[in-house]
């Protein structure tokens, strides 16, 4: 049965790897430059008043959201929601993860078009990602190669989401770097430790997208196996 053949873990194994990786230096960088005060003593709600003022952004609000790492823009309802160990604390992390936010804020503004490519294929992914597995399985299982074929198609969109995501959070940080060193809020070491931040985050974004593609060349092999027995 496939769920135990061993060439699923030839081709996942490295993705998975790298997304433990991926992990390990977010956490890393995260509980280092957490404990680390930027030389301004902000805390991440006025960095983000700080950032938004500086882009004209005064319809975006800000909120708290609970959990850790849960910080995030939503452009639905133009809102910067903030954990509270970021939005409370005037730490150099705080600084990076609000401005990369922000970044968001601003490609939504500037109608960043991968941004907006992304946020069309949402609703797609999701379908997808719930029936894609399911026609590919069954029609691997009854030996119908033009549903597995579909359902192959349909999980496809989830790697195009995850390739789309990558150049959209490359930017983002990009964009926060820039912001961070035009207001001053960061110089010299500060600096380098939120280059540090967002480089750890932006690998967990590659990962991602590393095992969105080995599961579909996985589904892929399967699916080629299918035509050489037919």
């Amino acid at each position: 049965m496939w769920l135990w053949d061993p060439m699923y873990f030839i081709f996942a194994l490295p993705a998975l790897l790298l997304a433990l990786y991926a992990q390990f230096k977010v956490q890393t960088a995260y509980s280092k430059y957490s404990r680390v005060r930027n030389r301004l003593g902000v805390d991440g709600v006025r960095v983000a008043e700080m950032l938004l003022r500086h882009n004209g952004l005064y319809g975006v609000n800000i909120e708290g959201v609970p959990g850790h790492l849960t910080d995030h823009y939503d452009p639905r309802t133009k809102t910067l929601r903030l954990s509270g160990s970021v939005a409370r604390v005037p730490s150099v992390a705080a600084l990076g993860i609000v401005a990369h936010e922000v970044g968001h804020a601003v490609q939504d503004a500037n109608n960043y078009l991968p941004l907006k490519l992304r946020a069309g294929l949402v609703p797609m992914v999701n379908l997808g990602s719930w029936l894609g597995p399911i026609f590919f399985f069954v029609g691997f299982m009854l030996d119908q190669f033009n549903l597995a074929a579909l359902g192959l198609v349909l999980f496809s969109l989830g790697a195009i989401f995850a390739l789309l995501t990558l150049p959209v959070e490359l930017d983002a940080s990009r964009r926060a770097l820039k912001m961070l060193r035009e207001t001053g809020l960061v110089t010299g070491e500060d600096a380098k430790a939120v280059k540090s931040v967002l480089s750890a985050a932006a690998l967990t974004y590659v990962a991602a997208l590393a095992q969105a593609l080995s599961t579909l060349l996985y589904y892929g092999f399967l699916l080629m196996g299918m035509r050489r027995e037919d």
